[in-house]
């Protein structure tokens, strides 16, 4: 679901920054208040455990590879607005550094998975669990349904980018110029693999970690809680930041160490192929049998040949270029993909407290 650079046009990619733009701002605004230490470690926590989830590569239909991005425990745990944020963070770090989403259209995949995904799901969870108590099986269905429900619509919003390319920029023979599939092939081929194994997968995370958090530490699903304020912290988080949420950075550790199974999925994601993987015979046939059997160009489309060399990530494909184990890097990219998340917090967290000293946690 990470749209690369050269799928979309730059018309659409500023339409699309354009209208996550806003979200942003009131996103940052309603959160501001919590950017102190106390909350940073939260924050960082969700931010990167979507950016790690997100290494974890499942089979899909067709030959193709999806994963889960956490935006339902994120809505569920911080409220949406911080969820904005976190899901931002994460994939703006995965975009920059290791080259999982373009530069030109991190506003696009912000717009379908920050923004889309975290207000579907927290819609979707409020309106499930309703007023039920928070050790409630309700809400873990609420929360799998969420997650399960939100992954699909930001699958779905990805899905109609793909395919308006197309209908609205070509050249003069009609060859299409950036992302090649219409809307026909595009939605088909998204959604069936999300609505299968990468929605199933963000369910199960979903409704687990929220089924955990009601045992382990229950203080953290009160964002979402009747009644709750969005600007508050946690009681548990304010007085102890770190304490609050060791076990779950443990959690987060040993998902680190085990994210090389997610090299285990064979194939490329629907529509993340580069350009030489469509000049390559293998890789075309792949691709033709994800699509319908519809064949891509003969040829790469000259916006998106042109677009793709526009920002070159220092450790493409989460794999270090000085390293020669595939394994290791992979462990290694995801301990610094976490560590980069947590320093951009602190530092935006020291920022915004010397220009708005921390006033006393709400109780």
């Amino acid at each position: 679901m990470h749209i690369p650079d050269g799928y979309l046009s730059p018309t659409t990619c500023a339409v699309a920054y354009a209208a996550v733009a806003p979200f942003w701002v009131v996103a940052f605004r309603r959160v501001k208040r919590l950017l102190h230490t106390r909350i940073v470690p939260l924050l960082a926590l969700v931010s990167a455990f979507s950016f790690v989830i997100m290494m974890f590569n499942l089979p899909l239909p067709g030959g193709t590879t999806g994963h889960a991005v956490g935006m339902g425990i994120a809505a569920i745990v911080l409220g949406p607005w911080a969820s904005i944020v976190a899901i931002s963070m994460a994939l703006l770090i995965q975009a920059i550094f290791f080259g999982d989403g373009g530069i030109t259209t991190f506003g696009a995949n912000c717009l379908n998975m920050a923004v889309v995904g975290s207000l579907v799901a927290y819609g979707t969870y409020v309106l499930v669990a309703g007023r039920s108590a928070l050790d409630s099986p309700r809400r873990v269905v609420a929360a799998a349904l969420a997650g399960y429900i939100a992954i699909n619509v930001a699958a779905f919003f990805a899905a109609v980018q793909f395919g308006i390319q197309p209908m609205l920029f070509h050249d003069a023979t009609g060859a299409p110029l950036y992302a090649p599939y219409p809307l026909a092939i595009a939605i088909p081929a998204m959604l069936i693999g999300h609505l299968s194994f990468a929605g199933l997968a963000e369910l199960v995370i979903s409704g687990g970690l929220v089924a955990y958090l009601q045992r382990a530490n229950p203080d953290l699903l009160r964002l979402s809680a009747p009644g709750a304020a969005l600007e508050r912290v946690p009681a548990a988080v304010a007085s102890h930041p770190w304490r609050a949420t060791r076990g779950l950075w443990l959690g987060l550790a040993g998902l680190m160490i085990l994210s090389p199974l997610g090299l285990l999925a064979a194939g490329i994601a629907w529509g993340e192929w580069g350009v030489d993987d469509l000049k390559d015979p293998a890789v075309r046939e792949q691709i033709l049998h994800a699509s319908g059997n519809v064949p891509p160009p003969e040829t790469v489309p000259h916006g998106l040949e042109r677009l793709s060399s526009l920002w070159t990530a220092p450790f493409p494909d989460y794999a270090p270029a000085f390293l020669h184990s595939e394994n290791f890097g992979y462990i290694l990219s995801a301990i610094m993909g976490a560590g980069l998340i947590m320093l951009t917090f602190l530092l935006i967290s020291a920022a915004v407290s010397r220009r708005h000293p921390a006033e006393p946690s709400p109780r």
